[in-house]
């Protein structure tokens, strides 16, 4: 038995200690000296924690302003199909002091183990204005240094915001967090990815929703006193770092500092453009373009929001809409007005496209089922039903014209099934719907149709 507890005690030995809390760690700040070029080239001061020391520039700017954030907006860019998480979510968002936003500028897009994130910059509103602070590391070796000082960070303001920051920055991160076997990733709050909403509300308008296209053609950068005349180009970004690791001048590394901070203000800004265009604001809407208050209506349609999407699709449509928008702000229109239950007023879009559409033949179909289910007149639902079998063999005829896409043709097919499988039950129905059949049954409940001929 001694021998056993012997071994029992030999191997308790071989446990590591208890390791010492790095949040007790004393951090350090000095300023650098003259065997620290980049650091005074940069303007940074250098910090030492537990595991070494890297580089942080700290700024301060008047613009964007501080725009407090909508209720209204946040709910919407916050939902979620869990609702329990959604209002986890909004607990969290409803503190901006606690918010964060966050750009790195990596050694590669590719992610994976071999991909570094060398400057991590972070954002938060302060005194009405921006705060801005960027960590550097110098070399690879700094890296613990660095994720350590972003872990403090991000554990006293836990919600992030970034652009493309739930795909590729905060995994990449996460992915260096584990690397180093011995700094845990924090835990977010909530994480506002703005990309997608961006995407939603000018793709349409601007094609690109790079933060720099939406800086210029949607943020007004001119009127905030922004400048990127001399920026670097993000696909060199990586080859500087590793020019200067080699040996190379520190110069573009500046430029790759100045293009962080120039980031995260557009990030600021662009959270506050959205959230102005989401919230209540009386007016707001008038101040868009007719894109993209579609692209807005779609954005709420698809978070829930169906009476300010209504709203928000007839004003686009009444501003103007391209040729080849305009039919499909109709058709969603139609359907909203449809589902709110203003059956006439969808029939009046349907009737509206089957003249001035490319989608005539989803209006004639549309058309077929008002009159038929809605006014019960049989005679009327039939024309509809043969305009839009008519068109949709002009456009078969035109479509597979010398194609060989065996989808599209399965389509037609369908399509056509289905618009005479209508016809068919149109037609039995028709006797019971009769013009005589209705006198005959006037001040008397109208009759019942046999379930068997529906």
């Amino acid at each position: 038995m001694a021998a056993i507890a012997d071994k029992f005690s030999r191997l308790a030995a071989l446990k590591p200690a208890r390791p010492v809390s790095r949040q007790t760690e004393r951090r350090e700040l000095r300023a650098p000296g003259e065997e620290d070029p980049l650091a005074q080239l940069l303007g940074a001061g250098i910090v030492k924690n537990y595991f070494g020391e890297h580089l942080a520039v700290r700024n301060w700017f008047s613009t964007p302003e501080y725009a407090e954030p909508s209720a209204v907006s946040l709910e919407l860019l916050s939902r979620t199909r869990d609702e329990s998480t959604s209002r986890k979510i909004r607990a969290a968002l409803d503190d901006p002091s606690k918010w964060l936003f966050l750009d790195t500028e990596t050694t590669g897009l590719a992610g994976g183990t071999g991909t570094y994130a060398f400057l991590v910059g972070l954002a938060w509103w302060d005194a009405g204005g921006l705060q801005v602070e960027q960590f550097l590391m110098r070399d690879f070796t700094e890296e613990y240094s660095l994720l350590q000082e972003l872990a403090e960070r991000v554990k006293e303001q836990p919600v992030l915001v970034t652009f493309n920051g739930k795909t590729f920055d905060w995994p990449l991160l996460e992915n260096r967090f584990a690397m180093t076997r011995s700094i845990a990733a924090p835990e977010l709050a909530a994480h506002l990815d703005l990309l997608h909403p961006a995407r939603a509300l000018w793709k349409l308008r601007l094609g690109s929703v790079r933060l720099v296209e939406l800086e210029r053609k949607v943020l007004d950068a001119q009127r905030l006193g922004w400048r990127r005349e001399d920026d670097v180009d993000s696909a060199l970004i990586p080859q500087h770092y590793f020019d200067y690791l080699r040996g190379g001048p520190a110069q573009p590394l500046a430029g790759i500092v100045r293009h962080n901070q120039m980031d995260l203000r557009g990030l600021a800004a662009l959270f506050c453009k959205i959230n102005a265009m989401l919230s209540e604001s009386a007016g707001i809407l008038d101040e868009c373009e007719s894109l993209d208050l579609f692209g807005l209506s779609r954005f709420l349609q698809r978070r829930g929001d169906t009476r300010r999407a209504h709203t928000a699709c007839a004003q686009a449509l009444a501003i103007g809409l391209p040729v080849d928008i305009r039919p499909k702000a109709q058709r969603e229109l139609a359907l909203m007005a449809k589902r709110r239950g203003e059956h006439e007023r969808a029939a009046e879009i349907w009737q509206d496209m089957v003249a001035n559409s490319q989608d005539e033949v989803q209006a004639c179909e549309q058309l077929a089922i008002y009159y038929e289910r809605r006014v019960k007149d049989m005679d009327r639902a039939m024309e509809y039903a043969k305009l839009g079998l008519a068109k949709l063999r002009r456009q078969q005829a035109g479509s597979l014209h010398g194609s060989h896409d065996p989808y599209l043709a399965a389509r037609f097919v369908r399509q056509e099934k289905a618009f005479k499988e209508r016809l068919a039950r149109l037609e039995r129905k028709a006797p019971l719907f009769s013009p005589a059949r209705r006198r005959a049954a006037r001040g008397v409940a109208e009759p019942k149709a046999n379930p068997e001929l529906w």
